[in-house]
């Protein structure tokens, strides 16, 4: 352990450390590698900015507006 690191205990529910297990060693890495990534990317994303809501719609078309209802979209196309 580095001179810098600090020791703490987590209590893992078992079935979740065993699916933890089996991801690192999925990936060559070991559980300690695992954990300390997924701290990192917790704290790097609580520190950016929330995305804002997207309004629809995106395109406002200038053209004749369509009201369809299903019956009548699949009376003019013909579906397999």
């Amino acid at each position: 352990m580095k001179p810098e690191a600090i020791r703490t205990t987590v209590d893992i529910p078992a079935s979740l450390y065993r699916r933890l297990k089996e991801q690192a060693a999925a990936q060559g890495r070991s559980v300690r590698e695992l954990i300390l990534a997924g701290v990192k990317i917790t704290l790097l994303e609580g520190k950016r900015p929330r995305t804002k809501r997207v309004c629809f719609p995106l395109i406002v078309s200038k053209g004749p507006k369509v009201d369809l209802t299903n019956e009548q979209i699949y009376e003019r196309i013909e579906f397999p």
